[in-house]
């Protein structure tokens, strides 16, 4: 297996961190990626992906638990007969894997 540049491991490093909210930030990579001379404008794109991705989970997540909090005051709905072919699944053609960022960055 072929080693990564410190530089590439250090970038990974601080968008995970970001991405996963720990609590040191990824700080400790932002030292090491300036001692390694990689550019502020580097830097700040993979700020900026690792904060829209952290964003997309949290709200993807927050309207699920919104969905599912509001059925649990739904009225029970009537028990229907099992439909075999309900759970199929539908290939979806088109559309992007992730949306850009503010200024345009793609995250995928």
């Amino acid at each position: 297996m072929a080693d990564l540049h410190p530089s590439i491991v250090a970038l990974v490093s601080l968008a995970a961190n970001i991405a996963s909210n720990h609590p040191r930030q990824g700080l400790c990579q932002v030292d090491k990626l300036k001692e390694y001379g990689v550019a502020k404008e580097q830097i700040d794109s993979v700020i900026e992906i690792a904060r829209h991705i952290r964003d997309e989970a949290s709200q993807a997540l927050d309207a699920k638990f919104d969905a599912a909090y509001g059925e649990g005051f739904q009225p029970a709905k009537p028990r229907l007969p099992v439909d075999p072919f309900a759970n199929l699944a539908v290939l979806e053609t088109g559309g992007a894997c992730c949306t850009p960022t503010k200024t345009g960055q793609a995250c995928c």
